[in-house]
């Protein structure tokens, strides 16, 4: 949890003015998800690791940019 606390964090810091909101939702089989307007954006266990820094962030940026 305190790894997706510091990517909420993170994305508020860089993107506050584009986040309407963020949702954290725990849970307890290791997935770690980010989605956007419904779309899967980074999925732990389909990656087979954990996000790189500032990976999430410049995921979320790319899939703003594209508009999406």
């Amino acid at each position: 949890m305190d790894r997706a606390v510091g990517l909420a964090a993170e994305l508020l810091h860089k993107c506050e003015e584009k986040i309407e909101s963020i949702t954290l939702v725990p849970m307890d089989d290791g997935r770690f998800e980010v989605t956007v307007n419904g779309i899967l954006l980074f999925s732990k266990l389909k990656e087979e690791r954990h996000a790189e820094p500032g990976e999430i962030c410049k995921l979320i940026k790319q899939f703003l940019q594209e508009g999406k």
